[in-house]
């Protein structure tokens, strides 16, 4: 038996080995977290941006929560925690999610084509795989043109329209963003799960997660607690001094391209998503790394796209992300088990640039890989 001394020593040892990393690396994740608020505090200002809420993910918890600025400029309102962002196409991650639930339930084939779950698609259009939607390889033309839906009138004649099309491209043939694969996984979705799409998203994932904020709408919805959305000179004027002119940004989510775009979020309850997705409580680990792993082209060469997810790096550490509106994102960096999301109400305030400076002051921390 070993003596008390060292019985004592090898018992605080294992107490210490139990503690969660950061625990043990308590100094460095308060400088990580204080450089964090100095830097942010410095790009909003570089870039006046008026309001802001960023959040900080490190091996499941959330290690920063900080809200700054102005929900509302004209009316002073300021950020909190409770504020409401758009996330634009950063939506799209949340329907991946989605598309994968329904696959580990056995209710879709990510790899059978689309015309499997809907009957009104066009001949051209049948053979165009669901991964190929989520990956934006689909060839498929873009149901919203530089003036927002094609067609010069509603949804319904917006779908006549893009349908008429030719495709742009052969499936599979090479990466295209557009919004044609997102409202055609949004049908399917509330086909399947006999719901509509924010139901279905709202009942598996907001609720699970504990997300009661979050919700969908646009410039057009009345929401309590949204925050108001700014350029700078939007117009394009010729005004003297136009481009210094902090002006309110109207943008427009038409309700069948929601899953492409509409949800309104918190920081918070975004990183409450984030941590849930990492631990398995939306999707089993397999179908997230599947969703976490680019789309193949014909080529055999990688899309820019997973799931419903950009992937920034595959080599030598894995980062996707979630980006919207040139205003709101989030970054994950799976292997480092971290995640940093930023949301604004800047358009042209692109956080997805300055995220990695704020994940690098993380990075340095240790990693307590998920069992």
């Amino acid at each position: 038996m070993l003596p008390a001394k060292c019985r004592a020593t090898a018992v605080i040892a294992a107490v210490l080995m139990s503690l969660p990393c950061l625990a043990l690396a308590a100094p460095a994740l308060q400088e990580a977290n204080a450089r964090t608020r100095q830097f942010v505090q410095q790009t909003m200002q570089q870039q006046r941006i008026p309001g802001l809420q960023v959040a900080v993910v490190k091996d499941g918890q959330v290690v920063l929560s900080a809200s700054y600025g102005f929900a509302n400029v004209e009316n002073r309102v300021p950020v909190t925690s409770k504020t409401l962002f758009p996330i634009n196409s950063a939506t799209k991650s949340f329907t991946g999610v989605a598309m994968l639930q329904l696959a580990e339930a056995g209710r879709v084939d990510l790899d059978a084509p689309a015309s499997r779950y809907l009957d009104d698609l066009p001949t051209a259009w049948r053979g165009i795989r669901i991964r190929q939607l989520l990956g934006h390889t689909s060839g498929l033309p873009d149901i919203v043109g530089p003036h927002g839906l094609i067609g010069g009138g509603t949804e319904r004649d917006a779908w006549k329209a893009v349908k008429a099309l030719p495709l742009d491209a052969p499936p599979g043939e090479r990466f295209a963003y557009n919004q044609t694969n997102y409202g055609l996984l949004a049908q399917i979705i509330a086909k399947q799960a006999q719901a509509p799409y924010e139901r279905y998203l709202a009942d598996h994932q907001f609720a699970v997660v504990h997300m009661p904020l979050t919700t969908f709408g646009d410039s057009y919805d009345l929401m309590p607690n949204a925050a108001t959305i700014y350029s700078y000179s939007p117009r394009g004027t010729l005004a003297q001094n136009d481009d210094n002119r902090l002006s309110r940004w109207i943008y427009d989510i038409p309700y069948g391209l929601w899953a492409g775009g509409g949800i309104q979020t918190t920081a918070d309850e975004l990183s409450r998503w984030l941590i849930a997705l990492s631990n398995g409580r939306l999707i089993g680990k397999d179908s997230v790394r599947s969703m976490w792993t680019p789309e193949k082209l014909n080529s055999g060469a990688d899309g820019e796209w997973a799931a419903g997810w950009p992937v920034l790096q595959t080599t030598p550490t894995r980062q996707v992300a979630g980006i919207g509106g040139a205003r709101a994102a989030f970054i994950v960096y799976p292997d480092e088990g971290l995640a940093v999301a930023v949301l604004t109400n800047l358009a042209g305030a692109n956080p997805q640039r300055f995220i990695p400076q704020i994940a690098a002051f993380y990075q340095p921390l240790p990693h307590a890989p998920s069992r």
